[in-house]
């Protein structure tokens, strides 16, 4: 019925009302604060607002107007010198034509119907019977149904209804010590806030260097707008209670972290970072805007590949090795700063110099120092195929598998694969024959670096003794 009633009919107020000073119309200036907010990854964040306030003495009703939508009433905190909080209500019903039809069921109104052909409007009153998928009207006697048939017709209504908001409010009932103008300080969490991410990574595999430039994008759809605030973004995952359980798919090119233990010179707060925005902001609603917050320029950086083979698993063809950029946020890398998670979208120069999209993946927030291996999608030219050679049993939970890895590449220069054998997590699992010497890089995997010639091809076999 929203949508139905917003398409066919316009919401008008008599000149004479429109002309008085109508609380809650909007329109008005905002009456936030000096404005401080604190955004958080997860959908969360919190507000402080400082607003001037006129309070008499005694038991008063303070509105406050322009809060986000989205607020979270039981986190919400004021302090007033010479003040308590008696009660506070929460007005999220706001003003919209589908709501002042649904405020104005048994009110009368006013129809104004225009003649397409002459353009003479006409007046009639009308009560409003119902609005449930659509309007019944009481007009003249008779039972009408506002039909959406693309006639002009506009709705005028003779007030606002006191229960129906044009802006997010917050109503406290205050018990006021003494009369006068004070600071009053509210805080609250709110949901409809967020923060990411996104970097630029340029990378020049001539020089062995790349680029990156690093961006906060933030977002607002906590249906107010936050004017001239102080921004402060914290990376890190705080804890939060309305989170409940939420399932995060595992991606199938995962970003490969060894974690820095290098200290990165930004502010932090017990154990998040904190990124200020150098200037304060209008975090518009329904917004999207970036600022940049790293820029670092040949960085140490390099290409390869790498292959995951899942618990000894034989492929009836090849498949591809995925495509990785390795580089360190560490200082002597040329980086030098903690990384929040976000999307990398990586770019490379073609021939005409012109940047051009090679792929993108996620990191997480990344500690100062780390080693990151980013996949960025699967290689053309450089393909794997797994394949059991055998497999014998030994007894009645050991068997004896060999597994030969074919590993070919169409390019015109030699390249190195990161052949990984995945699965090994059972502490008596060995490898007791190799062709070249893994590494064992945590328990459950198996790394061999394999030099793969230019337009040709290398073979590495294992044999793996495991319980299953």
């Amino acid at each position: 019925m929203r949508a139905i009633w917003a398409g066919y009919a316009a919401l008008a107020l008599p000149a004479s009302l429109a002309a008085q000073d109508v609380p809650g119309l909007p329109g008005g200036p905002s009456a936030q604060g000096d404005l401080s907010v604190t955004i958080y990854n997860g959908d969360l964040a919190l507000v402080q607002d400082v607003r001037p306030l006129d309070l008499g003495s005694g038991r008063v009703r303070q509105s406050f107007p322009d809060v986000s939508a989205q607020i979270r009433p039981e986190t919400v905190s004021l302090t007033v010198a010479d003040a308590a909080i008696v009660e506070q209500n929460f007005d999220y019903d706001l003003l919209s034509p589908s709501s002042l039809m649904e405020k104005a069921v048994g009110e009368t109104i006013t129809l104004i119907r225009t003649n397409p052909a002459t353009g003479v409007e006409t007046r009639e009153r009308a009560r409003v019977l119902a609005v449930n998928g659509g309007v019944v009207l009481e007009v003249g006697g008779h039972v009408e149904v506002l039909r959406d048939d693309g006639l002009p017709v506009r709705a005028v209504f003779d007030r606002v209804p006191e229960s129906l908001r044009a802006r997010p409010t917050l109503s406290v009932t205050l018990a006021s010590q003494r009369s006068g103008t004070r600071p009053a300080t509210l805080s609250y969490l709110s949901r409809g806030l967020g923060w990411s991410a996104d970097y630029v990574a340029l990378f020049d595999d001539k020089s062995g260097t790349v680029d990156v430039q690093g961006w906060v994008t933030l977002s607002n759809t906590s249906g107010t707008t936050f004017n001239n605030a102080r921004t402060l973004l914290v990376a890190g995952e705080v804890g939060n209670g309305d989170e409940g359980n939420r399932y995060a798919p595992y991606p199938r090119r995962t970003t490969r972290v060894q974690p820095g233990t290098e200290s990165a010179d930004r502010e932090q707060l017990g154990d998040f970072y904190l990124y200020p925005l150098a200037e304060r902001t209008t975090i518009a609603d329904k917004q999207t805007k970036q600022v940049s917050f790293l820029d670092a320029k040949g960085v140490a950086a390099s290409s390869g590949y790498r292959f995951e083979n899942p618990w000894l698993a034989s492929a009836n063809e090849a498949r591809s090795a995925q495509s990785v950029l390795r580089f360190a946020n560490s200082g002597a890398g040329g980086l030098g700063d903690a990384l929040p998670a976000g999307t990398v979208r990586v770019y490379v120069r073609d021939a005409r110099g012109q940047p051009q999209f090679t792929g993108e993946n996620r990191i997480d927030h990344t500690p100062q120092g780390s080693s990151i291996a980013l996949p960025t999608g699967d290689a053309f030219d450089v393909k794997v195929q797994p394949t059991t050679v055998s497999r014998t049993r030994l007894g009645d939970s050991r068997w004896r598998t060999q597994v030969r890895y074919r590993l070919t590449n169409a390019r015109q220069r030699a390249v190195t694969v990161e052949l990984v054998q995945s699965g090994l997590a059972w502490p008596d699992t060995r490898i007791i024959e190799e062709t070249r010497k893994s590494e064992r890089r945590d328990a459950g995997s198996a790394v061999w670096q394999v030099p793969v010639p230019a337009n040709g091809e290398a073979v590495v076999t294992a044999t793996f003794d495991t319980r299953y």
